[in-house]
């Protein structure tokens, strides 16, 4: 395994999944890539500012590079507008990633299915393993 690309979730701290990513990573060798995307398709149809979500994006990517560096990782980051589940795939085949890594969904059920879970997209439209790390409990 060559790299490791890890979708962070914008607004979001996950420090279970950079330790999940970094522990991988030290067992592979692999170098890692995180990713955060701000959600937006056009600016001009949201209330609040594409500002406002990228900052949120990049705080995340922020979050994960220093846990990951803390481990001893080798880890680049990058904050991408548009969709959340098209964007990560579309990173990972541009880094040619061997796997992506994701957080489980943190919504309920009724809002899963109203709204879609980035996970289930991931596991759906992936052409290379996605790996899905639940938070601890």
């Amino acid at each position: 395994m060559q790299r490791i690309v890890v979708a962070a979730k914008a607004g979001s701290d996950q420090p279970w999944l950079a330790d999940a990513a970094a522990e991988l990573s030290e067992q592979t060798g692999a170098a890692v890539s995180v990713v955060s995307l701000d959600g937006l398709d056009m600016e001009a149809l949201s209330p609040t500012p594409r500002s406002e979500f990228r900052e949120s994006a990049q705080h995340a990517v922020d979050g994960f590079l220093a846990r990951l560096r803390e481990a001893g990782v080798e880890a680049e980051g990058e904050v991408r507008p548009g969709q959340v589940a098209r964007g990560i795939l579309l990173f990972a085949e541009e880094k040619e990633a061997d796997a992506i890594v994701v957080g489980a969904s943190t919504k309920g059920r009724v809002a899963r299915r109203v709204l879609g879970s980035v996970p289930v997209e991931l596991i759906q439209r992936a052409r290379r393993p996605v790996i899905v790390i639940s938070p601890p409990s």
